[in-house]
């Protein structure tokens, strides 16, 4: 059993599925804490392990994603929660109006307390954003990303499919290699 501190269900059920198959149970602990708005992904992660080390017993894992779009210097990255909360999937693409490169990257890492040591696991999803929203699937930026090979978004995609190729998946997956070597 690993808790996995988040108050994403959706994040939840991708880890649910990829670490089912090495035999872990994922619990979600619903608790929020601080993000610090770091240089990259992994500076954030370590600053909310640190954080949990004071507050929470056990192993615990916790996961910060962004979108990285090539055309807007890389915007909003590790600001991407806070993005989605303020301008949403609109707003991106009334930024990406009169963009021609639409090229853009997910990045996912994942951070994993486990007997006081803080590791982190990274996984990227190369892609492109769409010129609408399509699709109800997933979560957050899902519905304007299409990974790389693909015609559909993320969010016109199963959990499982998205699982196969997504960042997270990916990190995920590293992740579940690690636990297996413990």
């Amino acid at each position: 059993m690993i808790r996995f501190v988040t108050t994403n269900k959706g994040k939840l059920q991708e880890a649910e599925r990829i670490l089912a198959g090495i035999g872990t149970d994922v619990e979600m602990l619903s608790m929020e804490y601080p993000e610090m708005q770091g240089e990259s992904l992994k500076e954030v992660v370590l600053f909310g392990l640190n954080w949990l080390r004071q507050k929470v017993e056990g192993d615990v894992i916790i996961e910060d994603s962004g979108l990285f779009v090539e055309s807007l210097g890389g915007f909003p990255g590790v600001f991407s929660s806070y993005v989605f909360k303020t301008l949403g999937m609109d707003g991106i693409l009334k930024l990406m109006e009169s963009e021609k490169t639409r090229r853009a990257h997910f990045e996912s890492c994942i951070g994993l307390l486990v007997d006081d040591e803080a590791v982190t696991f990274g996984g990227t999803c190369e892609g492109t954003i769409s010129e609408r929203t399509r699709g109800s699937k997933g979560f957050g930026y899902d519905p304007i990303f299409v990974p790389k090979g693909e015609s559909r978004t993320f969010g016109e995609m199963e959990t499982d499919e998205k699982n196969k190729i997504s960042h997270r998946g990916d990190a995920f997956r590293k992740l579940a290699g690690y636990l297996q070597s413990r």
